[in-house]
Formats: C-alpha cells, structure tokens, sequence
C-alpha cells in the first residue's frame, strides 16, 4: 500500500470515528444526566462518582411507564405483524407480473410515501370518531399500519426482484404447486433480510409515534410512551434525572431489537432498493 492510499484510508477512519463521536455525545450526556442524583449541578460532561440508580424506579413509578411500555408494545408487535403479512402479500404480484395496473399500483404507493401523514389528519379525525375508535389500540395499529405500507410494499417489492430468481417458483410450479403455497414455502423464508429491515424502520418509527397518539390516544390507560414522556418532561422540568431515565428505558426495546436483527438489516435495506 503506497503512501496516498495510506493517507487517504487514515483520513477517513478519522473521519468515521469524529463521526461516530458526534453521535454518541448526546447518548454520553442523557446517560451521565440519567444517573446523577437530584441536586447534582456538576458538569453533564463529567461522569457521576456516585451512580444513583433509583431514578429509573422512580421515573417507571412516576410516569406510568409500565403501562405505556405495555400499550406501546401491543401497538407496535401488531402493527409490525400486519406489515409483514400485507406488505409482502401486496408486494409478491407487484414484483413479479408487470401487468398495467401492477405497475399502477406500485407508482401509486410510491406517490403516497411522498404524501405528508399529517396531511390526513382532519379527516381521518373525523373518521376515527363517527365509528367509535377513539382512545383504542386498533386506531393506533390500523392507523400505523396504512402510513408504513407503501414503504413496506416498495421494500419488499424491490427485494423479491433483485434477490429472488424466478426459477424457483418456475420449478415449484411445474411440481404443481400453487401461488399461495410457493409464496409461504419458497418466496416468504427468503425474505429474512428485507423483513429485519421493515421490522427495524417500521417499528421504530411505531415505537416513536407522537403525532397521532397524541391525537387519538388522549386516555391515560392506551397512552403510549412518547405521550407518557411528554407530560412526564412538563411535570418535571426541573427534574432532568428522572426525564433522562424515563428516555433511556423508553429507547431500550428498539436498541435490543436492532442490536439482534443488525446483520440482516443493510443486507436487506440495500437489495430492496436496487431495482425497486
């Protein structure tokens, strides 16, 4: 390896790491906050000596986390199953018959994913109020589930095409095997890569939700985490120990979910953006 090649690979680990630095600082700081005692005004640079770990406790207590962690864990695993199911149901004809109205279609979900969500607010509001939904689960997984489906569909889409070759199926139906079961049997196990990456975007963006539960979910017992947190910040302004803990163990699923499905998850990101 010559000099420039040296010079240039060092650079960009540097950069990589500085990088890497800028995004761990805020992380660094709510952790250094979340375990200081109250009262504590040292610098949120300088680790605590004594670490205080009944602000998680009490910040679970105070804020009611335990049953947003549960109303936000329903709404996201079944918003996230629905996802899957459909979006790869929707995408597998998408991807694979090159009909007019397929390609109709698959132009129209794209268009939708350019269409802010908020934009539907009033009347899908109205909606969710003449028939009754208002302060359930259901509103917030039907709701999740029709803003992340176009993503989903072009995702999985975009996969079955770069990824899948046809002569599997070809072969499969020859044997006599029919659409549905070629789908489950042959196409849905191959899809692991993209469908870590659905789970991972979908439910994150799930699990963040804010400006629709706040909307919908308005009773203290379907309130989600993001709600919680939010009357939970304004109680307690002065109080950021506590503010800090809530957030940490409101971000703790979605780190756990990623740190186990990271392998799959830029293999699959990138294969269903190839030829979607």
């Amino acid at each position: 390896m010559n000099y420039s090649s040296r010079r240039k690979k060092t650079t960009l680990s540097i950069m990589a790491l500085v990088i890497t630095l800028l995004h761990l600082m805020p992380f660094y700081i709510l952790i250094t906050t979340a375990l200081k005692a109250k009262g504590d005004f040292s610098s949120k640079w300088v680790f605590p000596a004594e670490i205080n770990w009944s602000n998680f406790s009490e910040a679970w207590e105070k804020a009611n986390l335990g049953n947003a962690l549960l109303n936000t864990t329903i709404i996201t695993f079944f918003a996230a199953i629905l996802l899957i199911m459909v979006g790869s149901l929707a995408a597998y004809p998408l991807a694979r018959r090159q009909t007019k109205l397929n390609k109709f279609m698959y132009m129209f979900f794209i268009a939708i994913m350019v269409v802010p969500p908020l934009a539907a607010l009033v009347p899908l509001y109205q909606l969710v109020v003449s028939i009754g939904l208002m302060n359930t689960h259901e509103v917030a997984i039907f709701n999740n589930v029709a803003a992340y489906l176009p993503l989903t569909i072009f995702l999985y889409a975009g996969f079955i095409r770069s990824t899948i070759p046809k002569s599997l199926e070809e072969a499969a139906r020859i044997d006599g095997a029919s659409t549905m079961s070629i789908f489950f049997r042959i196409v849905f196990p191959l899809l692991k890569p993209v469908t870590a990456s659905v789970l991972i975007i979908a439910c994150v963006f799930i699990w963040n939700d804010y400006q629709f539960a706040i909307f919908f979910l308005q009773d203290k017992s379907v309130q989600t985490m993001t709600v919680a947190l939010s009357g939970f910040f304004g109680e307690n302004t002065n109080n950021l120990n506590l503010v800090a803990s809530a957030a940490i163990i409101a971000m703790l699923p979605m780190v756990i979910l990623f740190l186990f499905l990271q392998k799959y998850f830029i293999k699959g990101l990138a294969s269903g953006s190839v030829k979607g």
